[in-house]
């Protein structure tokens, strides 16, 4: 029975998880290929990425790795660098354009909370914890993804300037992709705040809701 409640347990906690997660996935790489697309590249329009359809962006094993492991990707919107108007600074608008968003969703939901908050309380706390789970997913996502190792959007911000010398830009972003992979298992084995994000999280999520008074 024990068994049970825990496969039941993890079943709707993932349930609460989802809403946030497909939202925050989902407009995080719609921004990516809107500005792309603003910035005079048309490659995201042609792949159907300019779409707030999750299915356009979610990667399966990404999503299934974020709900299991705690962390996971989306599918990366392809640009072409040579189209943008100002290479130099639209690839960082680019860049930006989705970890900008999730702080925006995160504003936007917390804000919605504080005047949602009576109804939800006496219809139905589950929709109160989603937007919970949803606030902080986006809040992980803004932080997470302006870690400025490669993959992540951080790392073209930081390593723009290197794309001049392909061997040198090679070698970083080859490097700092096993290298964020590392740290990430070793933070997930030892259970330790190696990267802090969660406390990175909580000041972001928690001021801003104290901010706005809830």
């Amino acid at each position: 029975m024990g068994h049970l409640d825990s496969i039941w347990a993890y079943i709707s906690r993932t349930l609460l998880y989802l809403p946030g997660i497909i939202i925050g996935l989902t407009i995080h790489e719609y921004c990516h290929a809107l500005v792309a697309h603003w910035c005079g590249d048309n490659t995201s329009k042609e792949q159907g990425r300019v779409s707030l359809n999750p299915l356009k962006h979610i990667d399966p094993y990404g999503f299934i790795m974020l709900l299991v492991a705690g962390f996971g990707w989306a599918k990366p919107v392809q640009f072409n660098e040579q189209n943008l108007r100002n290479p130099k600074t639209d690839v960082m608008k680019i860049a930006l354009a989705g970890p900008l968003s999730n702080a925006l969703i995160a504003m936007l939901l917390s804000v919605i909370l504080v005047i949602a908050k009576p109804v939800f309380s006496d219809v139905n706390r589950m929709i109160l914890n989603m937007f919970y789970y949803a606030i902080y997913i986006n809040w992980g996502l803004f932080i997470f993804n302006l870690i400025p190792l490669p993959p992540l959007d951080g790392s073209h911000l930081l390593f723009h300037p290197f794309r001049k010398y392909p061997e040198v830009y090679n070698a970083i972003y080859k490097y700092g992709s096993l290298i964020l992979f590392g740290l990430i298992i070793f933070s997930i084995v030892s259970r330790s705040n190696f990267i802090p994000i969660g406390r990175l999280i909580e000041f972001l999520g928690d001021g801003f809701l104290k901010l706005i008074g809830f």
